[in-house]
Order: C-alpha cells, then structure tokens, then sequence
C-alpha cells in the first residue's frame, strides 16, 4: 500500500475520531499520532488532509449537500460522510491529485470500511462533484 493511501486511510480515521470524541480536535489528532505512528510522508499527507478539511469544513459540507440529492450530509454513515468530505476536499482543493486516483482510492477506502454499499454511494457523490468541479470550471486552489 502507497503512503498517500495509507495517509488517506489515517486521515479519515482521524476525522471519525474527532467527530465521536468529547474531546477537542486537537486532543484526538495527538493521540491519534501516539498510538498509530505512520511514515513520515503519510503523516504529514494525512495532516493536510485533516487540516484542510476542518479549515473548509462549511465550504466541503455545501458542497456534498448540493451533490447528494437525496441524503443530507448528517444522514449519511460517519465512514461515508469522512471519506466524502476527505475526498471532496482533494478533489477541489489538492491540484497533484488527478480526479480518477481520488475517486478510485475513495472506493477502495470504503470498500474496506464502510458498509456494503458504501463503494456505490461514495462513487456516485464524488463523481457528481467530480463533474460539478468541472461543468462549473471551477480550478483546484489552495484553502484560504
């Protein structure tokens, strides 16, 4: 396994923690990186995915909201709603990451943690902001 996926993989592990934790974010990350020490570039992926998803968060959401026509982002699974949002960010937001590698790794991602039919779901709401990001033409930047 690559460091980008294992990073993507401690990424939302991160963001599933943080939104089960009592705890504050920054509490559950350290502790995070105690117990599950990766590689330093996994690390330091899987930071920026993290940070970057919290400073968007609002941004990330609205835009999930606006592709999942009939789930709203609370309904979904917290496995489904992390990997949406982790992969929504990299899709708008990280520019050396082509849209296929997102969305592929985002399936394989929830084909080892989530439910039986968390591939599909994930597929077709990252392809619709795929083809938003797109129609919109709309480029990749960075996060404010």
């Amino acid at each position: 396994m690559g460091a980008r996926t294992t990073a993507r993989e401690a990424a939302l592990q991160i963001l599933y923690a943080v939104e089960a934790a009592n705890e504050e974010r920054a509490t559950v990350i350290r502790e995070f990186w105690r117990e599950t020490p990766g590689d330093a570039e996994g690390r330091r992926y899987a930071d920026q995915l993290v940070r970057g998803i919290f400073e968007c968060l609002d941004a990330v959401d609205a835009r999930i909201a606006q592709a999942s026509e009939n789930w709203r982002v609370e309904r979904m699974t917290p496995v489904d709603r992390n990997l949406i949002r982790m992969s929504a960010y990299e899709l708008e937001f990280v520019n050396e990451v082509p849209r296929a590698v997102v969305i592929d790794e985002a399936v394989e991602i929830a084909k080892r943690f989530g439910t039986e039919d968390s591939s599909k779901f994930v597929n077709g709401v990252l392809e619709r902001i795929a083809n938003d990001l797109e129609g919109g033409a709309l480029l990749k930047r960075k996060p404010l």
